[in-house]
């Protein structure tokens, strides 16, 4: 065994997804990289370039013949010694491999263990590391998209800016207390007040984004709610593209909410399927039915259907917070009448697109942001809410040493959003959201 002197663990994982395939992508990172890798081919290849080599296992038997990448540290996106096995992708072969390095010292990784370790060496803040995590976990174009934003600083720029003008005022206004008898013109003071001001009301604006960060992230949650018998089931079939919900001329068939996941418009969209919105003495029914209406409450959108060859009638859904867009099924048989309605026929298909057009333009509407990339997590904005408000006191405090604590009070909450002060306590939280292998 190779006895490491350093105190980190040499940590290994596959970083290729999982199941079958031709390759399998182990990464390998700590102090004793480089020792294992000798161990394995007997010689290191080249920094960075791509060498075949047989892979040895402790007994001299042949484990498997692989790509091998050898990355020194600080060079590497950990920034310690680090290298890449890729291996053929049976079973047999990447457990005989893995078995070779814990036999060599090495131990199988954490969840998000090799972005922490980027993170603590200094590669990467805080915001990009969580962004890694987002793009890893991205499953649209709108979100693929704002994840890379976030990872390449845009975000952290922002704070960043934010914490250098903070540190300025700071020492003004220590240099107010520590030299009160030297006649500093009234300016100055005046000159920290506005600037004071001026920073909370940038932060303010930038919490005042619609959440459209955390949505795009979360994604959106509509809801298609409506009286029993008017196509609801039909349609999310229709907009789903495949079997979601039971379509049955019965009514009541629908008691419980069925979800399913699309992407409309870039943005990751949760469909609901619920109850028919009516009185019932079924309590199975009336159950499924109260559920509807709470998901419909909460929803960011609700797809109010109605039947077209039937009079409007009250949606039931008195207190929902989102957008509503009502639709008139059934124009097959009967046109809609009415503005702001969007005819279709779920059986027939007619209408389905401009529907479609309009769920998509309203995903993007609730979810795009302009100016400043948007907050993406709650952390972020609960640290800048403490910011803001440690900022309006210092502009309200009269004596000289409370506006400078106050004024250190808002550094250290932004510092906590980038990760340069204050972290240990939610580093376990942020990286034990990630696959193993990242």
């Amino acid at each position: 065994m190779i006895v490491f002197t350093n105190e980190t663990d040499t940590i290994f994982a596959v970083a290729s997804g999982a199941g079958r395939a031709a390759l399998t992508v182990l990464r390998i990172s700590g102090p004793g990289s480089g020792a294992v890798l000798e161990a394995l081919c007997r010689r290191r290849p080249e920094p960075r370039v791509a060498t075949l080599r047989v892979l040895r296992g402790t007994d001299d038997a042949v484990l498997d013949r692989a790509l091998v990448l050898w990355f020194p540290g600080p060079g590497s996106y950990t920034g310690e010694d680090s290298a890449e096995l890729h291996l053929h992708g049976g079973r047999a072969v990447l457990a005989a491999v893995a078995d070779a390095l814990v036999t060599l010292g090495a131990r199988p990784a954490e969840p998000g263990e090799f972005t922490r370790r980027a993170f603590l060496n200094g590669r990467m803040d805080l915001l990009e590391a969580e962004a890694v995590a987002d793009l890893v976990e991205a499953e649209t174009a709108a979100q693929r998209t704002q994840a890379l934003r976030q990872l390449e600083g845009s975000l952290g720029g922002v704070y960043r800016g934010w914490t250098s003008r903070l540190t300025r005022l700071l020492a003004q206004q220590e240099a107010l207390i520590d030299f009160p008898d030297e006649d500093l013109p009234p300016q100055v003071e005046a000159g920290i007040r506005a600037e004071i001001a001026a920073l909370a009301g940038e932060v303010g604006a930038h919490l005042d984004d619609g959440r459209r960060g955390e949505r795009l992230r979360d994604g959106l949650v509509f809801v298609i709610a409506g009286p029993p018998n008017v196509g609801k089931s039909t349609l999310i079939n229709r907009l789903a593209e495949r079997d979601v919900a039971i379509v049955s001329p019965a009514p009541g068939t629908t008691r419980d909410v069925l979800e399913t996941r699309v992407d409309l418009g870039g943005v990751p969209v949760t469909l609901l399927d619920t109850a028919g919105l009516r009185d019932s003495a079924d309590a199975i029914e009336a159950e499924g039915v109260r559920r509807a209406r709470a998901r419909a409450q909460a929803a960011d959108v609700v797809v109010v259907v109605q039947d077209a060859s039937c009079p409007p009638t009250a949606p039931g859904i008195d207190g929902a917070q989102g957008v509503v867009i009502r639709v008139a099924n059934k124009i097959d048989l009967a046109r809609p009448v009415g503005e702001d309605v969007v005819g279709i026929s779920a059986l027939t298909g007619e209408g389905l697109d401009q529907l479609r057009q309009v769920l998509c333009d309203t995903a993007r509407q609730l979810t795009q942001a302009e100016g400043p990339p948007p907050l993406t997590r709650a952390r972020h904005r609960k640290a800048l809410h403490e910011a803001r408000s440690r900022l309006q006191s210092a502009g309200e405090a009269e004596l000289p040493e409370l506006r400078g604590e106050d004024l250190r009070l808002a550094l250290r909450s932004i510092g906590r959003i980038t990760g340069t002060v204050g972290v240990e306590d939610i580093l376990d939280s942020v990286f034990g959201q990630f696959c193993i292998g990242k």
